[in-house]
């Protein structure tokens, strides 16, 4: 893998064999990481994380990857930032790549952040846009070798809204790597025509396949995993909440759905999750639609099925990969000692 010098926008950018290149390196960086040995490689560097749209495990992610490879970060909150406000899209690159090494974007607009690829001269990582979420697929695809050994082969099962960057980017990846990906959802909830058609022959390539269905029993049959999301993202409006709970109950994850996969499936989730009402959101929508449980019942959430805490720390080794190898330190990290 020679990805030096590349930005990191979207999986449909990396061949196979690049994919599987970062997931190689994940592995040996959690390993270097759980066995206590420096990896500071990138001492006196610097990166910006532009978050246009919070969260805590990105930046977390992000923030810790950072600091492990010996680099300091620069956060900027929704308020720090003058992106596309009082400076242009293609000036803030400019700026920021004077000054940093690399710059992670998660926000809104997939044209955002490939507009900041194109004025800037350093590498540029997509933390999620409202189209796709790249370093999300290696974190899940790293859980998935882990708990079930090589991912060629296994069949995917994503519940629930698959039309924004969750189902996109899980369905290029399960193409790419020759998983059998099946999209459940209620018509019109389904991924767009052409991203389709490129992943249809992604997969007609690498193996795998591309299913979609209104059926839960007939997409559950032998899936090795079963993945979903919440039903409304960040930034939607609250008025959204009615229509996606009243079209995507049916497709909530619940243990008579898990008997119904593989023996040994498992359950991820890229969180935050609303399998109870301790959070704020959760209190409102049990104050205002009686329920308690969205997206995947509490007793998946918490069973044996579920690998969601696995996957949530394969964010930073995947993340810090990402950087690694766009920043060309992966040789140096493979003779670091302790």
């Amino acid at each position: 893998m020679n990805v030096k010098g590349r930005d990191f926008l979207t999986l449909k950018d990396f061949s196979p064999q690049e994919i599987r290149g970062f997931l190689d390196l994940a592995a040996v960086l959690k390993a270097k990481k759980k066995a206590g040995e420096r990896m500071d490689v990138l001492r006196g560097k610097n990166v910006v994380l532009i978050f246009e749209k919070t969260s805590t495990r990105t930046r977390c992610s992000f923030e810790v990857a950072a600091h492990d490879l010996g680099m300091g970060t620069t956060y900027l909150d929704p308020s720090g930032s003058q992106i596309g406000k009082k400076e242009s899209i293609a000036d803030t690159a400019q700026v920021l790549a004077s000054m940093f090494e690399g710059i992670e974007y998660r926000g809104f607009g997939q044209s955002i952040v490939e507009e900041l690829a194109r004025y800037a001269d350093v590498p540029v990582w997509n933390g999620l846009t409202n189209e796709y979420h790249p370093t999300q697929i290696l974190a899940d695809m790293l859980t998935i070798r882990e708990c079930l050994g090589d991912e060629r082969g296994k069949k995917l099962v994503y519940m629930g809204d698959a039309r924004y960057n969750m189902g996109n980017s899980l369905m290029i990846g399960c193409a790419k790597l020759g998983l059998h990906f099946v999209a459940c959802a209620p018509e019109g909830y389904f991924p767009g025509e052409e991203l389709r058609r490129e992943c249809l022959a992604w997969a007609e390539e690498s193996g795998g396949s591309i299913l979609f269905t209104s059926n839960p029993e007939e997409a559950m049959k032998d899936a090795d995993i079963v993945y979903t999301d919440v039903w409304v993202s960040m930034g939607e409006p609250e008025a959204v909440w009615e229509e996606r709970i009243r079209v995507l109950s049916p497709y909530r994850v619940t243990m008579d759905l898990m008997r119904m996969a593989k023996p040994g499936a498992i359950f991820l989730h890229c969180l935050p999750a609303f399998h109870d009402c301790e959070t704020g959101i959760g209190r409102e929508i049990y104050e205002k639609y009686g329920l308690k449980e969205m997206e995947v019942t509490d007793e998946v959430f918490k069973s044996s099925y579920s690998r969601v805490f696995e996957e949530a720390e394969n964010r930073m080794h995947t993340i810090k990969a990402v950087m690694a190898a766009t920043l060309g330190v992966e040789e140096a990290l493979c003779t670091t000692t302790k």
